[in-house]
């Protein structure tokens, strides 16, 4: 499966932080907040480093549910000064 996306978006989130999430990875720590909170850095990279397009575009490429995504942006945005796209 080629994911258009999950490509740009791995670079992102992954090489500021050392880590080598996959995309599967990914989609868990940015739907799941348990699992976020086990991947704090890529998480919030996702949310406040990626574009608002292209973080549409991952999580409808991977078929997250927003609802789920949108929970998990709403957690880090309480820890974050900065409005993040996904949680509003």
């Amino acid at each position: 499966m080629k994911l258009q996306a999950a490509s740009k978006v791995l670079g992102t989130v992954n090489a500021p932080h050392r880590t080598r999430l996959s995309a599967l990875e990914l989609a868990d720590a940015i739907s799941d907040i348990c699992v976020a909170k086990s991947n704090m850095g890529p998480a919030f990279a996702f949310f406040s480093e990626v574009s608002p397009e292209l973080q549409l575009s991952f999580v409808n490429e991977m078929g997250l549910s927003h609802k789920e995504v949108r929970k998990v942006a709403k957690y880090f945005q309480a820890l974050c000064p900065f409005p993040l796209a996904f949680a509003t």
